[in-house]
């Protein structure tokens, strides 16, 4: 397998995860959990990082950090070496502590901080170790919704400036927002993942493109040559043609709306080519640029009720993601 792609800049925003090597744990007890969160304070003064939220799970954790000095990979090492260190003089072991590296998802701040926030808060809840988010200790939630002191080195105010001025009435709107996703079943923010490394809209994943240009790229790195170079549209409509015996002309005709081989074809082209929603419209009859989102959209709730078309989407799926 190819390394992760580590994309770092100043301001970057990252949903960090690393789990336990053969999926043990990696926090015993709360001393263990405490020793992290000690280290995560540290390196919040010392390397600047701004910690949005975060969760500490038995044999994992999620962050979603802030780097405005674009050094992420000096943290990470940091981070994970550091409590590896701590955690095998404790108890009496060695080796690896991590499976592997850790994944870095890179992330439009505007777009989805919101949505990772809940996500991340409602990892306890989904994992059944509680039934209220509010109850679990070891996550930056109680202190959001002002249940528990707030930590010096969490930055809770940019998420709760999206829902009011007014710092406790955001409390209690940010409150309602997470709680809604215990009532309904809500988006899986990583349904709109690129390129298996980059979370965001159209503008953001161009921005991303612009940095690695040029940029030397290692043989290993199988995520960057995946950015660099998004498959054209006509290979994508090919492969769905062929997958679903119908013609490439069927598939991109004007007038046909209700086709599942032009409604997959019109997810895949939106989701790998890096073309706007304008570009993608001219492509399948000149239809406007909101019908091509309403259309993927579509797509994603159909694939959650059918299997069968789920398992024929994601086939397809895995040909572009390598």
């Amino acid at each position: 397998m190819g390394r992760p792609l580590r994309i770092e800049y100043a301001g970057a925003l990252y949903h960090v995860t690393s789990r336990g090597n053969e999926r043990r744990k990696i926090f015993r007890d709360d001393t263990d959990r405490e020793r992290f969160l000690d280290i995560l304070c540290d390196y919040h003064k010392r390397y600047g990082i701004l910690i949005h939220s975060y969760v500490l799970m038995g044999n994992h954790y999620h962050l979603v950090l802030e780097t405005p000095q674009g050094n992420l990979l000096k943290v990470m090492h940091g981070l994970n070496g550091g409590y590896t260190g701590y955690f095998n003089r404790r108890h009496n072991r060695s080796g690896h502590l991590f499976q592997g590296r850790y994944k870095g998802i890179l992330v439009d701040k505007d777009a989805y901080l919101v949505q990772l926030s809940r996500y991340v808060h409602l990892n306890p809840v989904k994992a059944r170790v509680i039934d209220r988010p509010e109850g679990y200790r070891w996550s930056s939630y109680p202190a959001y919704i002002g249940e528990a002191n707030e930590e010096a080195w969490v930055e809770y105010s940019w998420v709760l400036s999206r829902f009011d001025t007014d710092k406790d009435r955001a409390r209690g709107k940010y409150r309602e927002f997470v709680e809604a996703g215990l009532k309904t079943k809500i988006e899986d923010p990583f349904e709109d993942l690129y390129g298996q490394v980059v979370l965001g809209g159209e503008e953001f994943i161009d921005k991303v493109k612009g940095l690695l240009k040029g940029k030397r790229m290692g043989t290993e790195i199988a995520q960057r040559r995946r950015l660099a170079e998004s498959p054209q549209p006509a290979t994508v409509i090919k492969a769905v043609a062929k997958a679903f015996k119908v013609t490439e002309e069927r598939i991109t005709a004007k007038g046909k709306r209700d086709g599942t081989a032009r409604k997959v074809a019109l997810y895949l082209v939106q989701r790998y080519s890096g073309l706007s929603n304008d570009e993608i419209g001219e492509l399948f009859g000149a239809i406007h640029s909101s019908a091509v989102s309403k259309a993927a959209a579509r797509l994603r709730e159909e694939m959650k009720r059918n299997k069968d078309l789920s398992e024929r989407v994601g086939a397809l799926d895995s040909q572009f993601k390598a």
